[in-house]
């Protein structure tokens, strides 16, 4: 089940180091709850067709030099029906000093202003990027998560089945945990998807018989990762001898997560099978793949070739 995120203004204030010129009555409790950010350049000269008054609004050197040449009753006039939409507040960039009326107007509609030194266009683009991150639909899936030779792996199966002894074994091998038993998974463009550990059992891996251990203390830190984009999903299997495996590789299996197509694998295991160097293969083939290279298919042509050259020839 997906979720609706927001951000708390004051969150981001902090985050951005953002004076306030003034705070609004409400301002504690004010959310973000859309990505884009909107400069008014339009609404100053009047129209207000097609106006998103949940972005945040921002304005730089362009409109502010364009307010100042107006009389002080027109600009009031223009603050007075702005302010009236109630945005979440108003970014002044550059370290502009903001008029006296946009102050009336803020304090009577009781709309916040925000005020930067950084230039218009970086303060959106920077604000803009972290909010796509913030407010991405996310989903908690039951997993193990590592990366492995830079592929972010996914390890789904039963409970039990062996995924948090797999990703111990990856550890030992130099390799990296991002998330054990949940994995918050955020999708942050068309076809990305990044996962995360839920704060409270971050950088934590359960192993039945032996309980809790913290991967950072008994790995290093160089053993555990914030985050990291999920380019493939292992579904980890007991071994069925009533069922057939892929034994070619050519029908690629793929499974959708947040409308985001991910490539997967099934792997049965027995006893006594190397489940880590299995995925260790897995991610290092699956990047050969991306890069053009596809073993299975070769090896197909390889064969098809070899057939057709020796069609009709007696043995």
């Amino acid at each position: 089940m997906t979720d609706t995120y927001s951000v708390l203004l004051s969150q981001l204030v902090k985050e951005f180091h953002l004076d306030i010129v003034y705070a609004s009555t409400d301002f504690a409790s004010i959310r973000i709850t859309v990505e884009d950010m909107a400069r008014p350049g339009l609404q100053l000269a009047g129209y207000f067709d097609h106006y998103e008054p949940m972005r945040l609004q921002v304005m730089g050197n362009v409109e502010m030099s364009y307010v100042t040449k107006l009389a002080s009753w027109e600009r009031s006039a223009i603050y007075d029906r702005l302010f009236s939409y109630k945005f979440p507040a108003l970014i002044i960039a550059r370290g502009i000093t903001p008029h006296p009326e946009m102050l009336t107007m803020a304090k009577k509609h009781n709309v916040t202003i925000l005020s930067t030194t950084e230039p218009t266009s970086t303060i959106v683009s920077t604000i803009i990027t972290y909010l796509k991150a913030a407010l991405a639909p996310r989903i908690t899936r039951h997993g193990v998560l590592a990366e492995v030779y830079g592929e972010g792996i996914l390890l789904t199966g039963d409970s039990g089945i062996g995924k948090s002894e797999a990703a111990v074994e990856l550890l030992k091998r130099g390799h990296r945990l991002i998330a054990d038993d949940a994995v918050e998974i955020r999708k942050v463009s068309t076809n990305s998807l990044v996962g995360t550990a839920p704060e409270l059992i971050r950088n934590y891996i359960e192993l039945r018989g032996i309980g809790i251990i913290n991967v950072a203390k008994l790995f290093g830190m160089g053993a555990i990762k914030l985050e990291n984009e999920i380019n493939l999903v292992v579904d980890i299997v007991a071994w069925n001898k009533n069922q057939a495996y892929d034994r070619l590789g050519l029908d690629e299996q793929y499974t959708e997560i947040l409308g985001v197509k991910i490539p997967k694998y099934t792997i049965p295991i027995t006893p006594g099978r190397n489940l880590a160097v299995i995925l260790e293969v897995a991610a290092m083939n699956n990047r050969q793949k991306k890069m053009g290279y596809n073993a299975a298919q070769e090896f197909t042509d390889q064969m098809n070739r070899h057939f057709e050259e020796h069609t009709g020839r007696n043995p």
